[in-house]
């Protein structure tokens, strides 16, 4: 964080600073934070993946069972230290135990009572495992339990839960905002008493400096555990399901095909019926392309799964040397990960995305930090919208919500990407200070002024880039980024 608008820089007493500051509280605040929000968001995807592997116990071959069942035994064991940890606390998760009175309501208390639901499931989970194999069908009861529990009531106990931490989080990260701005205005009341610690002041700065890049490494990973959860719970379960039953489906194939070339060689001469039916099929054909078929299924199959680990791997913003990137693949797998918001809700249309994209070079860059500018600006693209359609009052959207994507190139060497919504627009006074730190127009709880203020730096400081905006109010508004193909050296 940059502070120097605040003071004379020369001024600040570098021994009263000391006594007002204390980085590293507030560095192990956020990462408490941080541990919070993504281990309570690990509770809900465990138990998803439980679910799923409790469905897959009751259809797997008895080689395979006391693998499911050990596995189903270490998730929760997983599941019950978490949830341990997140009440008592654990040094070594990095939580502390200390929970707000509305948590503590929603763990213990109706209409939730996360933390009875929880027991029941986690009961019902073991003794599935316990049961003999005879019992291991469709109907019974204990599956039937965790069926209804992972995709009803507990899924929106668990919901509601990590939904009330992410904002007492953010809330808390805000608050302790405000405390350093707050911190180093004291140090400016006595700053004229110290003009000879001038030269201590530069050590201090430098601290500042790495402040800010400890903040957006934590800003980024306080919502990775959000990206990832999306992901898993639209793309992941059904995948690992039809993934793990493809080897199963191509054994049974092959079984099959056996027996009916065991059957050809002992009755070569069929029925005149039957000789129909296999002239009327191509059985000979049907043979030979059925196992093609379940190797394509296979190939896709293990394609989607990687493109979930390539998701997993998105928001990276330790890259270390630049690196040529596909803009167009950038951008893609943003709204891929965004396409949970974009689609249909109860109260608004499904938000269009339309792409106008020109042959653009490969652009030696960033990936993930520029992934990260998408990311921000096509959020509060859709932010917009949803509040335009959410306050009736002023609804402006005299169409359908909808996202427009542009790129071209400007310049031999340079690129540009245009992102526009047909939103609200921005009055000119909001407008002035977008790329603020800290700026925000959101309630409390709902965005913390970073996102802008990161793309701007990401893109004019490590890019030799620009971004503007060009907005009016009823008019919509439209980003404008535009970047080298190839940045020049930085001597």
């Amino acid at each position: 964080m940059n502070y120097k608008h605040l003071f004379h820089w020369e001024l600040l007493p570098v021994l009263e600073l000391s006594k007002y500051s204390d980085l590293e509280d507030i560095y192990t605040a956020r990462k408490i934070n941080a541990a919070v929000v993504n281990i309570s968001g690990r509770q809900r995807m465990l138990s998803q993946r439980i679910a799923f592997l409790s469905l897959k116990l009751i259809n797997s071959q008895e080689n395979e069972q006391n693998i499911l069942r050990q596995e189903l035994v270490e998730m929760v064991n997983l599941m019950e230290k978490s949830h341990n940890a997140l009440i008592h606390g654990d040094r070594s998760m990095n939580l502390p135990g200390k929970t707000s009175d509305t948590i503590k309501a929603m763990y213990f208390y109706p209409p939730l009572n996360l933390d009875r639901q929880l027991h029941d499931y986690l009961v019902a989970v073991k003794a599935l495992v316990e049961s003999p194999d005879t019992e291991l069908t469709p109907n019974n009861p204990h599956l039937t339990y965790i069926s209804q529990q992972a995709y009803g009531e507990l899924l929106q106990a668990f919901d509601t839960v990590v939904s009330q931490y992410q904002e007492e989080s953010e809330t808390e990260q805000l608050e302790l905002d405000v405390k350093y701005v707050e911190l180093y205005s004291k140090s400016f009341t006595v700053a004229a008493q110290a003009e000879e610690q001038a030269a201590e002041l530069q050590k201090v700065f430098a601290e500042l400096k790495q402040a800010q890049t400890k903040l957006l490494h934590i800003e980024k990973m306080s919502s990775l555990g959000q990206l990832v959860a999306n992901v898993a719970h639209e793309i992941n379960n059904p995948v690992s399901f039809i993934y793990g039953n493809l080897s199963h489906a191509e054994v049974y194939t092959q079984d099959l095909l056996n027996l009916l070339e065991i059957y050809r060689e002992n009755y070569p001469d069929p029925t005149p019926e039957i000789q129909e039916k296999i002239e009327d099929i191509d059985l000979d054909f049907l043979i030979e392309d059925l196992p093609k078929v379940l190797c394509s299924m296979q190939i896709g199959a293990d394609r989607i799964r990687q493109i979930v680990m390539s998701l997993r791997n998105f928001s990276r913003t330790d890259d270390t040397e630049m690196m040529q990137m596909d803009l167009h693949e950038g951008i893609d797998t943003t709204l891929l990960i965004l396409q949970n918001r974009l689609k249909a809700q109860p109260k608004r249309p499904q938000i269009e995305v339309i792409k106008d994209y020109s042959d653009l070079p490969l652009v030696m860059c960033y990936a993930g930090q520029l992934n990260q500018v998408f990311m921000n600006i096509l959020s509060n693209a859709i932010d917009a919208l949803e509040d335009a359609i959410g306050n009736q009052e002023k609804a402006v959207i005299k169409a359908a919500p909808e996202i427009r994507i542009r790129t071209e190139i400007t310049d031999p060497d340079y690129v540009t990407v245009r992102i526009a919504d047909n939103g609200p627009g921005i009055p000119p006074e909001v407008k002035s200070r977008v790329f603020e730190q800290f700026f925000t127009t959101k309630q409390v709880g709902k965005g913390t002024g970073l996102g802008l203020s990161i793309s701007h730096q990401i893109l004019v400081d490590n890019h030799q880039g620009s971004i503007r905006c060009e907005s009016e109010p009823g008019e919509g508004t439209e980003f404008w980024i535009e970047i080298p193909v190839k940045p020049a050296q930085k001597t």
